[in-house]
């Protein structure tokens, strides 16, 4: 049943276009938010597993980020800057360099793109054309880098390519870690096709990938066969770029989803939770030999959110100035893994996908999926899906879930999980 009254979602039938997306899971007219909750004009409550899509890792409305904000506002701070100077970025890109980048090793500059994702890609993919002089990129099955037109070509999914309305050229396609089944090493493919003149595949300039493919479903890169993709951008004279739009900001429970893996990218995007705060916010890190493009060379008029760097600080330091909150992180993530192998138990062939607090459970079609989230979502949780064909069920908490929450989430998914597949199997008999 629906929560919402007829007359408070006529406006968005009558006026919003059909291009819009998440709402016609989810009937019901939001008003308000804090921590992992959010409430509809009924005043009911709902836990969120979606959090913006992986935008709002720090929960909704953090008192700590909130107050700054407010404060900024009130003394008639800075509202928008292009790309001037101003006390509020300079204090983002401190916490950044101090607590992010130097405890890494990276030494990266930080390029402040327009406010999408997908700004960020365009502007990683356009400076890796001019460092090398080459235009083909090297992208992945099921990779998901954005819808416009540049980063659409990056992208997978064919739904979302069929709305270009014109060629996606300069990009090629190669299978990802585990597309062509376990017995296949796909490193061994793109090296292959990278030393063979005759291969029909043109010198990249640079090669593309998400370390776990957020909408293509949850496909998590083995570490070794990350490390052969990096070695082989560099054999080849290419930039490695990975996307961490989604997957960073402690989504895989590091800062950077790529940590630990033996390997820094020259080129890395990202926008969601980077602002901390759910507002728009992208940027890309380029290694300083890279950080090639004249002054406005990639620009736009909201390169930079100055009350995005507010509450950026706020978050960085806040959250990752020691190892506690990544602690934390270690622990849901075995919470999560235990809920969703008992999901994964009740559905014959589903298997459990992802890393870290990225993670889901492939139940075989989208139709299941979509019961599931649509039971879950009567029963008061927010959670959508991911994949090919919206196959698998995508928990994406905020990271800052209380426990109890958590688990109580958790419980309301697999409640949701275990009616529908009794109903299938009641019908069936």
């Amino acid at each position: 049943m629906s929560t919402a009254k007829p007359a408070e979602i006529s406006v968005f039938k009558r006026r919003e276009s059909e291009a819009r997306s998440y709402c016609r899971g989810f009937d019901a007219v939001f008003t308000q938010a804090t921590g992992s909750e959010m409430i509809d004009a009924g005043g009911r409550r709902y836990i969120d597993f979606l959090a913006g899509c992986s935008s709002l890792n720090y929960g909704h409305n953090d008192p700590d980020m909130k107050q700054a904000l407010i404060d900024h506002i009130s003394a008639d701070g800075i509202a928008h800057g292009l790309d001037l100077h101003t006390d509020a970025k300079a204090g983002f890109l401190t916490a950044f360099e101090t607590h992010i980048l130097e405890p890494r090793g990276m030494d990266h500059r930080v390029m402040f793109t327009g406010p999408t994702g997908a700004n960020a890609v365009e502007a990683a993919m356009k400076i890796a054309r001019k460092v090398t002089g080459r235009t083909n990129i090297i992208a992945f099955t099921n990779g998901f880098h954005g819808v416009t037109t540049g980063a659409l070509a990056a992208t997978g999914n064919g739904y979302h390519r069929g709305g270009a309305g014109s060629p996606l050229n300069g990009v090629t396609r190669v299978p990802y870690d585990g597309f062509m089944g376990d017995g296949t090493d796909t490193a061994d493919y793109l090296e292959a096709m990278l030393a063979d003149g005759s291969s029909g595949v043109d010198a990249p300039a640079a090669i593309i990938l998400e370390t776990v493919q957020g909408e293509g479903g949850l496909n998590a890169a083995d570490a070794a066969w990350l490390r052969r993709v990096a070695d082989l951008a560099k054999d080849h004279g290419a930039l490695l770029i990975v996307d961490d739009i989604q997957a960073g900001c402690g989504r895989c429970g590091t800062f950077f989803s790529f940590e630990d893996m033996g390997f820094v990218p020259d080129i890395v995007t990202m926008a969601k939770s980077i602002s901390g705060f759910g507002l728009p916010m992208a940027l890309m890190l380029v290694r300083p030999q890279y950080d090639v493009f004249g002054p406005a060379e990639h620009n736009g008029t909201f390169r930079g959110n100055t009350h995005a760097f507010v509450t950026a600080r706020v978050a960085i330091e806040k959250f990752w100035t020691d190892g506690s909150f990544q602690q934390e992180l270690s622990d849901k993530t075995a919470i999560l893994t235990e809920a969703l192998t008992a999901l994964s138990d009740m559905i014959p062939g589903a298997r459990l996908k992802g890393r870290g607090l990225m993670q889901g459970v492939d139940v075989g079609t989208g139709g299941l999926a979509d019961e599931i989230c649509s039971r879950a979502f009567h029963k008061g949780l927010i959670i959508e899906t991911s994949g090919t064909d919206g196959e698998v069920v995508k928990v994406l908490a905020p990271l800052t879930t209380p426990e109890h929450q958590f688990r109580k989430g958790l419980n309301i998914l697999l409640d949701a999980a275990r009616d529908v597949t009794e109903t299938a199997r009641f019908a069936a008999e």
